[in-house]
């Protein structure tokens, strides 16, 4: 009983809860949005979900070696509470369900969410130690309101500012959460583009990406920006400063990473704001 116990909550702990919990918790409040009814509003919940339990388990399972090599005794794996075969195994029965769910949402909504899913593995696979570790954050979030946009009611495709917004907020949140890790990533040969602008450079990078996804969130819908609109932009401006201080003053923490998600979490609000704007007819 305790060894199951421990596992579910490696599992639970590999499954990089807390941005899986935002982005999961973003696409509902995105879909709901944008006029889906529940039982659409619940498939895509469920889809993000597994979706990004898959992504995260994957993560851990294919870093266990490294994470084993510098001690990186916050990780799952490396303090024993589940095994490496485990978390794969699970990143694969996640994908499995994420198929399915996807699917079940429509098949071009389900594709182009499979299509960012398939994007977040290959940082994951491929992307993680090159200079284009930044793309599938852009790809797979930028798809984001699309999938949402698509499996909702009506023939409707996302607005061009509302994916350049969220794929701006995967760049920005990729640079945060690298910060805290550079060093040990450096020393097990992960070379991406935060570790290559070097610490100063990334958190230089972090926050002024992050700003300008508001600035798009706030300034793309057409008309004039509504109160709400500056007033969450001038929130979210200084939650995304707020991560940049942070991470040249403490160089481990992971507040950046969570200012970013908070960031995420105004700009997703201010696009359910401006409802009809971000579903454009085909």
């Amino acid at each position: 009983m305790a060894g199951a116990r421990s596992t579910v909550r490696g599992l639970a702990l590999a499954s990089h809860a807390g941005p899986t919990v935002v982005v999961t918790a973003l696409a509902g409040l995105f879909a709901a949005g944008v006029g889906s009814g529940p039982a659409t509003t619940v498939l895509v919940v469920a889809a993000v979900l597994t979706g990004q339990l898959s992504v995260g388990w994957s993560n851990d399972w294919l870093d266990a070696r490294r994470d084993l090599t510098v001690q990186r005794t916050g990780k799952p794996v490396v303090a024993g509470l589940v095994s490496a075969r485990q978390v794969h195994a699970a990143a694969l029965v996640a994908a499995g369900l994420c198929v399915v769910l996807s699917l079940a949402t429509g098949l071009l909504a389900g594709l182009v969410h499979l299509v960012a899913v398939a994007s977040a593995w290959t940082y994951n696979v491929l992307l993680k130690s090159t200079v284009w570790s930044w793309v599938p954050y852009a790809v797979s979030f930028g798809l984001l309101p699309l999938f949402v946009v698509l499996a909702g009611p009506g023939d409707r495709v996302a607005a061009p500012w509302a994916m350049t917004a969220t794929a701006l907020l995967g760049v920005g949140a990729h640079v945060a959460n690298t910060l805290p890790d550079l060093e040990d990533d450096r020393a097990t040969g992960v070379r991406g583009l935060p570790h290559r602008l070097g610490r100063t450079g990334a958190s230089v990078l972090a926050p002024l990406v992050l700003a300008v996804a508001v600035a798009v969130v706030v300034l793309g819908p057409p008309g004039a920006p509504s109160v709400a609109g500056w007033v969450g932009g001038a929130a979210a401006v200084a939650l995304a400063v707020a991560a940049g201080v942070v991470a040249v003053r403490r160089t481990t923490s992971r507040a950046p990473f969570a200012l970013s998600m908070a960031v995420a979490a105004v700009c997703a609000v201010l696009l359910v704001l401006a409802g009809p704007d971000v579903a454009l007819p085909r």
